[in-house]
């Protein structure tokens, strides 16, 4: 994990096209700016766990052979 010291209205770039600025310190809290384009994703940590979380529910529920079965089917129909 990279620590960095910023102050209000200083920020960091993520690769090219992500930049994250400390808006307001006080009380405990910071409040951040994150420029990205709108196809970026992004989630607080909680939101993303439960994201993930979900994700890995759903592809249990998914039989293992599910794709072997769809090629199955593919080459029942060009017969």
């Amino acid at each position: 994990m990279l620590v960095l010291t910023r102050k209000s209205g200083q920020g960091i770039w993520i690769g090219d096209d992500v930049r994250v600025v400390v808006l307001d310190v006080k009380e405990g809290h910071v409040r951040l700016g994150i420029e990205a384009s709108r196809t970026t994703p992004i989630h607080r940590d909680e939101v993303y766990q439960r994201i993930q979380e979900q994700n890995r529910r759903s592809a249990a529920m998914v039989p293992a052979n599910l794709f072997a079965n769809i090629g199955n089917i593919k080459t029942t129909i060009k017969k």
